[in-house]
């Protein structure tokens, strides 16, 4: 049996244990598991809010801290594994928002949600010229006009965001945008559930870990029947929240058999 068709496959090595069938097929046309704001297990509670928030929740924040801050991890922690963790899992996209931290004097650049990570993109960095100098692969696409300028920088990868707190209105977005055809290239189909401050306001108890898990079961099945592919209906890049709680990486793995 191929080693992708086994259920008990630990998928650290995966691309390279692909059928001989698939080793032509153009990784756009592969299924491919990756993790929405993928440094996000690591946010220092303590640390500024990004200047994009607003001047209200920034207000909101100083006044009421003991409050927004477990709210903010609550709401903007979206892994649990670090990144070499999730590596092995067989993560092969990830999504990283960075930021300079306003008013520090030092040139540092930190990973981002909402708040600041405790790591730094410089630790990134290093990981990244350990991968190039053992001979992998790593494509940087950067989301922003500037890196037109950069041609070691491949354009932005589109990222199909259904901005939505349940599986069903999930679900919906993403069948209209398939029948809209996919992108040329690389396209990122998010799994990730939104909440906006109204629905976290009131649901005091609920987190965007407990969303997902409560949603995961419509979630995985739609995602069962998806297929990679060149058709117009078929997924390439599908990333993910909470990526080891949940069996994410096999499912999206699996889909490539769908080829063979």
């Amino acid at each position: 049996m191929d080693p992708i068709l086994k259920d008990d496959i630990k998928h650290e090595d995966w691309m390279s244990c692909l059928p001989e069938k698939l080793w032509d097929v153009p990784l756009t046309h592969l299924s491919i598991p990756g993790s929405h704001d993928a440094m996000s297990y690591c946010l220092d509670i303590t640390s500024p809010l990004l200047r994009s928030e607003s001047d209200t929740f920034r207000l909101l924040d100083g006044v009421f801290c003991c409050f927004t801050r477990p709210a903010i991890r609550r709401w903007a922690t979206t892994q649990v594994q670090h990144i070499v963790e999730q590596l092995t899992a067989g993560i092969r996209y990830f999504d990283l928002r960075i930021a300079h931290k306003q008013y520090d004097a030092s040139n540092e650049l930190y990973f981002t949600h909402v708040i600041y990570t405790h790591a730094m993109v410089i630790e990134a960095l290093l990981t990244l010229r350990s991968l190039w100098s053992s001979g992998y692969q790593v494509v940087l696409s950067y989301d922003d006009e500037s890196a037109s300028c950069h041609k070691e920088l491949w354009p932005v990868i589109p990222y199909l965001w259904a901005n939505k707190p349940n599986a069903e209105e999930l679900i919906y977005y993403l069948e209209c945008q398939k029948q809209l055809g996919r992108p040329e290239g690389f396209f990122v189909a998010g799994l990730n559930l939104t909440a906006d401050r109204c629905f976290i306001a009131s649901h005091p108890r609920v987190s965007l870990r407990t969303l997902t898990m409560d949603n995961w079961n419509p979630v995985k099945k739609w995602l069962e029947d998806q297929k990679p592919g060149a058709e117009p209906t078929c997924l390439n890049i599908i990333a993910g929240d909470f990526i080891g709680p949940v069996p994410f990486c096999s499912l999206v793995i699996a889909l490539n058999k769908k080829l063979l």
